[in-house]
């Protein structure tokens, strides 16, 4: 029979004998799912069932496969925050946590916020708004079904006062028009096509549709600005997260469309990640 600690020691080898940079974090992990023991416990002196060490020899050729680490742990972590992750839907990544930072700045001191996050996938940036802001409301938008079910899954866990809508952010409900609010946030597909011809195999298993923005990867920005700036308050937001590069041209989108304010913000690696706009002058 075989202990925990020994089935770690396995997977852990047999990882870094395929090359996996990770391998000792990456079995680990893989390991406390088999488990079900929380992160970083104490591993338990117990022999591991035949269920278990079948489920663990799956995990590492799904790996070995390149499925992504995430997928495969069903959970992922965002800003402090747990999210169900699977097939379907783009993994929260830290890049985004910018985006998260940027509102909370905004926002601080508000009674109250109305939100829109756009192409929402997992729901991370709202919820991670709304667990760090007083009042905050509003609606997620996403347009993939797959996608739409970690949505509702994860703002029902995080963030319940959240509505979540099925629909297309090019192509608005009606019933979103209608509406308006103080801010609204969108981490959009832009990858260019030259992008997608050298995705690291795991993200390649991710949707393409959460990835690709358009020949020059900016083709959501140029969709999404004039169809969202009606529905903003007189001084509401605008904020993107952006890919290496884009941040000039987003802001000059943004200037076209009457955006005043218009500013960029670097993430923990210096590059410029979020482009915002404030629709018309602050009122005071």
């Amino acid at each position: 029979m075989m202990t925990p600690r020994q089935l770690l020691i396995y997977m852990r080898n047999t990882l870094e004998d395929a090359g996996m940079e990770s391998a000792g974090f990456e079995s680990r992990l893989l390991l406390e799912t088999v488990l079900r023991l929380p992160h970083s416990a104490p591993l338990p002196e117990i022999p591991v069932t035949k269920i278990q060490l079948e489920q663990a020899k799956a995990f590492l050729e799904r790996r070995l496969a390149h499925e992504p680490l995430q997928y495969l742990c069903g959970t992922w972590e965002f800003y402090g925050m747990e999210f169900s992750v699977g097939e379907g839907v783009l993994i929260p990544r830290q890049d985004t946590e910018t985006l998260v930072e940027t509102v909370l700045t905004l926002r601080k001191g508000m009674p109250a916020t109305k939100l829109l996050d756009l192409c929402s996938g997992t729901g991370c940036i709202p919820a991670a708004i709304a667990a760090h802001l007083p009042n905050v409301t509003g609606v997620a938008l996403e347009f993939s079904r797959a996608a739409f079910g970690y949505l509702e899954y994860n703002l029902q866990k995080h963030a319940p006062q959240m509505t979540c809508v099925l629909g297309d952010a090019c192509s608005p409900p009606a019933q979103l028009l209608e509406q308006t609010f103080d801010v609204i946030t969108c981490n959009p597909p832009y990858l260019t096509t030259e992008d997608m011809t050298c995705l690291q195999p795991e993200v390649a298993k991710e949707p393409k549709s959460a990835l690709f923005g358009g020949a020059d990867g900016l083709d959501f920005y140029r969709r999404l600005t004039p169809i969202w700036k009606n529905v903003l308050h007189a001084d509401g937001w605008l904020l993107y997260e952006v890919g290496a590069g884009q941040a000039e041209h987003v802001c000059c989108l943004m200037d076209q469309n009457g955006f005043t304010s218009v500013d960029c913000i670097k993430d923990l690696c210096g590059i410029a990640r979020v482009v915002m706009g404030q629709n018309g002058t602050k009122t005071t």
